[in-house]
């Protein structure tokens, strides 16, 4: 069980990463929205280095090397570089104002504290808070998935999820490597998808904006109609 400073550093970083989760959501421009999702990423990576050291789990080192290069790296990075050649360099369009959106997600944390507590209230202090927080950021990470109607930001809102996941699972002690290694497989998997993804929908339609990519698919069915 962590305590005294250990606790503290550790309870901080975990706050960290949910503190970036409303800067994604506060965003108004894609490039802001991956940078702060790189910071997001290298908090996790700080979470998940610094639970290897308190619970002496050297498999935890992979997770946040991991996490900090596959993540904090190389898909922003990769992202940004689709960005610029499909030159989409512009204001997100959301469904809820920023306001409301923020809103929306205190109301998630909220909800998130009175789901956890009572059914870890057996657990240690600083794991209960660990499962709200990364409940917290899960929900925040579809949240923004629901209000981004660009299609970059939706596939960063679930990559923010599953930063809500590793946080869960660096959280736990005695939580196996396999774990860990098959959600970042998966995180890589998806990656390479989307990004075939965007580069099909915007030779299609020339946009990544959901909301014409549904006015399209209406004026289409228009057309066919007797």
């Amino acid at each position: 069980m962590l305590r005294g400073l250990h606790f503290d550093i550790a309870h901080t970083l975990s706050v960290s990463v949910l503190l970036f989760s409303f800067a994604l959501l506060y965003q108004r421009r894609i490039m802001g929205v991956l940078n702060a999702f790189a910071l997001q990423a290298l908090m996790v990576a700080a979470a998940a280095a610094w639970q290897a050291y308190s619970q002496e789990a050297p498999h935890l080192y992979a997770t946040a090397g991991i996490a900090l290069v596959l993540k904090a790296l190389v898909v922003p990075i990769a992202l940004k570089r689709i960005i610029m050649r499909l030159g989409i360099h512009r204001a997100i369009e959301t469904v809820i104002e920023v306001n409301g959106t923020l809103l929306a997600g205190v109301g998630l944390v909220a909800l998130s504290i009175l789901l956890v507590f009572p059914v870890a209230q057996d657990s240690a202090a600083l794991t209960r808070e660990n499962l709200a927080i990364a409940l917290s950021i899960v929900l925040i990470g579809l949240l923004m998935m629901i209000t981004r109607r660009n299609a970059v930001t939706q596939v960063v809102g679930f990559m923010s999820l599953e930063n809500g996941l590793v946080l869960a699972a660096v959280g736990v002690q005695g939580m196996p490597l396999v774990v860990e290694m098959s959600i970042a497989f998966s995180v890589l998997v998806a990656f390479i998808v989307f990004g075939m993804f965007f580069f099909r929908i915007r030779e299609r339609f020339d946009t990544l904006d959901l909301q014409y990519l549904e006015s399209f698919r209406g004026d289409r069915g228009q057309d066919h109609r007797p």
